[in-house]
């Protein structure tokens, strides 16, 4: 049975911060020699901080074999709460910082390209105007994916659809936006010259969508079903940017886009709008932190942000079903 460690002097006198993140590197690596290696110590004074962890707490923290180590259920436990208490550490130091200095700080940013490539670039340059000595690292991504790089603090917070059931605990979402979608051509494209088209007229046409298994796939999907049509098997399915824009620009292609999008990259991507009648695309874009994990003055301010920057969004006028 595991030993009870009940006061914060015990704790503090006897679990060191220095010994947790030997203990890290351990099951980050999963090999003793390869932690003694990038701590630039030797492979024995590894194995005594595992062997006094593992003393202090009464458990067995690592599973031995030939090819390294493994961690126990013990190790996960520890591995979980004992990030958490790091990353709020360095948290409180990063708070220190922007205290000390409330135009510099870091905002981590999870999104997927769509969004990362309108709204989320609309939101870093209206606050970076302000605060040029804001730093964005960004990661791009399916929603699920962000939710792993969130729980593991990767990323401070994610800008993605919602959608998806987020009964986890470890979540807070609010709602910015309604997104609707839009019907696009590119300037080269004879569609854009129509006043009203129907949907099942552009069913032969070539297509760029999202992947099926996609939340905006999903939607799309949706889309068509409520116009009575199925998804064209004339499709690209692809969620990159890049490939998008690229196809568009032919004139023969045509495409789906979010109202973000449409808003704040039509010009750029040289596309317009289709008098095209839809019923049932819409989705809804949320901002998603940690449940429990307190958020930085930097990363509140970037939120605070996003919320204007999300009441600026124009809708462009539909076609009536």
């Amino acid at each position: 049975m595991a030993k009870i460690i009940d006061s914060d002097d015990q704790i503090g006198r006897r679990l060191r911060l220095r010994d947790l993140r030997v203990f890290f590197l351990v099951v980050q690596l999963g090999s003793l020699a390869k932690a003694a290696t990038q701590l630039r110590v030797s492979q024995p004074a590894v194995s005594r901080v595992i062997a006094d962890l593992e003393r202090i707490l009464g458990v067995k923290l690592f599973d031995r074999h030939t090819r390294g180590v493994q961690p126990t259920l013990y190790a996960n436990a520890l591995l979980s709460r004992g990030r958490a208490a790091f990353d709020e550490l360095r948290q409180g130091v990063r708070d220190i910082e922007f205290l000390s200095d409330p135009a510099a700080g870091e905002v981590k940013i999870g999104s997927s390209e769509f969004l990362m490539a309108g709204f989320v670039a609309s939101v870093i340059d209206r606050l970076a105007r302000d605060y040029p000595r804001i730093s964005f690292p960004t990661m791009e991504g399916s929603t699920s994916i962000m939710h792993v790089a969130l729980r593991e603090r990767r990323v401070d917070v994610i800008i993605a659809l919602g959608g998806r059931s987020l009964a986890d605990e470890d979540f807070v979402s609010e709602k910015l936006f309604d997104e609707d979608l839009f019907v696009v051509a590119g300037l080269h494209s004879p569609w854009v010259r129509r006043r009203k088209i129907d949907l099942v007229e552009l069913s032969r046409e070539g297509w760029v969508l999202p992947p099926p298994e996609t939340l905006a796939g999903a939607s799309v999907a949706q889309g068509f079903s409520a116009n009575g049509l199925s998804v064209p098997k004339t499709a690209v399915f692809s969620s990159s940017v890049a490939l998008r824009s690229r196809l568009l620009a032919t004139g023969r292609y045509v495409s789906v886009l979010p109202a973000s999008m449409v808003h704040f990259a039509a010009n750029h991507w040289q596309v317009k709008v289709l008098p095209v009648a839809l019923r049932g695309m819409r989705q809804t874009v949320d901002v998603t932190t940690l449940k429990r994990r307190a958020l930085s003055p930097v990363v509140e301010r970037f939120i605070a942000c996003a919320r204007e920057v999300a009441k600026s969004i124009s809708v462009p006028p539909r076609s009536k079903a």
